[in-house]
């Protein structure tokens, strides 16, 4: 019986997750719903560069570990 209650919950999950990617779609391609996906791209998007860069002191390095 728990079987049918686990394979039951997961349905209703996936489901719900179909349904409402669906309604996201559809949602972004009206006016408002564009609007607002520009303005999270905006805020998502780093406005500068980050992580690693290869600067001066780095290529010394690696020059320095040449054999």
């Amino acid at each position: 019986m728990s079987e049918n209650i686990q394979k039951s919950s997961r349905r209703s999950f996936f489901v719900g997750a179909a349904a409402l990617t669906g309604a996201v779609v559809v949602a972004s391609q009206t006016p408002t719903g564009q609007k607002i996906v520009s303005e999270v791209e905006e805020v998502l998007t780093p406005s500068k560069k980050s992580g690693y860069h290869l600067s001066d002191h780095v290529k010394k390095y690696y020059q320095t570990t040449l054999v």
